[in-house]
């Protein structure tokens, strides 16, 4: 199209030089193509997970605030549960450190020491974490002086749907943006034909299926994460939820739809069988705030304390109180699809193939353009605060 353009604007004999940026292999994911956009799609991830974690943190220091007291342990031992590996892996941990320090010069107590673990999935990148520790270390200790109390870091992989440490051997258990994920897809999804997750076009059963796999679920995380707290020690869970009790309602599934529509968009291309996306669905959850409390209840081994909500827009640069952020729609638009992208590309590569990614995610951020250009839309969020019985 451009060189057929061109050739009826340039004279006979006339010329053209042009520049672009290429790859020297090819495959077309070699890294001196995809590398710096794979830095981007986590840049921009990393952007909104930070986001999310200085809204909580009020809550979490309500909450650590709560936990101090004049028996207050010697050794601290914390969890994070479902870390990542990234510039925000060690920033709850430091705000935790903070927080407590802060409080120990309040009342002229003794600093704890501090023993934390790091839990995600085995293939969780825990070496990055590792080499970035001395670093850590080095700036608390330049922070805080000869005040803090020694600081020991290691890594726990595993699910959280097991056991991950020993009985009544924590004192605080945090997680973020990780409780949504379910253990499994939900069973007998057959008839979700066309859907990737709940939609609007989803049978009811699809919704109930998936209310139960996450009811079982956090309760089983909710009970293992009982053996191993000591008696009143603390819990703080962040993640995406829906503001309404209807489970297809757009804060919640809106986005997936969208990169269900990039899906079907592909199969008219002759790039996959609508069959594959039959055959496909997430295993994630986004429970409505009354969910989470019947669960909670119905468990019976935590008190809830506090529960939250607050909405982060799609697009991580696009701050409500940046009064110079200008809107560009296509722009956030692959700002989004980067950050989906960064998330979902593995379970996406292994069902339908790595050499769709690049086309599906092309569409999908202009899908979310449109979307955005119309409506801005917002993830909506629960954070709750929890004591062991």
């Amino acid at each position: 199209m451009f060189l057929r353009s061109r050739y009826e604007e340039i004279v006979s004999g006339g010329r053209m030089v042009l520049t672009f940026l290429g790859r020297s292999l090819a495959d077309p994911t070699s890294k001196d193509c995809c590398c710096l956009w794979e830095l981007l799609a986590r840049s921009l991830l990393d952007m909104a997970e930070k986001e999310v974690i200085l809204k909580t943190q009020p809550l979490l220091k309500n909450t650590l605030k709560d936990m101090y007291n004049d028996n207050f342990p010697e050794c601290f031992n914390i969890a994070d549960l479902g870390c990542s590996s990234g510039p925000n892996t060690l920033l709850v941990i430091s705000n935790i450190i903070d927080t407590l320090h802060g409080l120990c010069l309040q009342n002229n107590g003794k600093a704890p020491e501090f023993q934390v673990f790091l839990n995600d999935l085995p293939n969780n990148d825990f070496n990055t974490i590792f080499k970035s520790l001395s670093t850590f270390y080095a700036k608390l200790k330049k922070e805080k002086g000869d005040k803090l109390g020694p600081c020991f870091i290691s890594g726990m992989p595993g699910s959280f749907y097991g056991r991950l440490f020993p009985s009544k051997s924590l004192h605080f258990v945090h997680s973020s943006y990780s409780v949504h994920w379910l253990s499994q897809v939900p069973e007998n999804l057959k008839n979700n034909k066309g859907n990737i997750y709940m939609a609007k076009m989803s049978p009811p059963d699809v919704s109930v299926a998936y209310l139960k796999q996450f009811q079982r679920d956090f309760s089983t995380f909710l009970s293992l994460r009982s053996e191993e707290i000591v008696p009143s020690g603390r819990m703080v869970l962040t993640f995406i939820g829906r503001s309404i009790a209807d489970p297809t309602s757009k804060d919640c599934c809106c986005l997936l739809e969208l990169l269900t529509r990039s899906l079907l968009d592909t199969v008219a291309e002759g790039l996959i069988d609508e069959a594959d996306i039959d055959s496909f669905n997430l295993p994630y959850y986004t429970p409505y705030e009354d969910e989470v409390k019947a669960i909670v209840h119905k468990e019976g081994s935590f008190n809830l304390d506090k529960l939250e909500v607050f909405e982060v827009n799609w697009d991580a640069s696009d701050k409500d109180d940046d009064k110079h952020f200008v809107f560009d729609k296509y722009r956030s638009g692959e700002n989004v699809a980067s950050c989906v992208r960064a998330v979902l590309e593995p379970l996406f590569a292994s069902h339908f193939g790595d050499s769709i990614i690049d086309n599906l995610f092309e569409k999908y951020a202009k899908h979310v353009a449109e979307h955005l250009s119309m409506e801005k839309t917002k993830f909506f969020n629960i954070v709750i605060s929890l004591t062991k019985k």
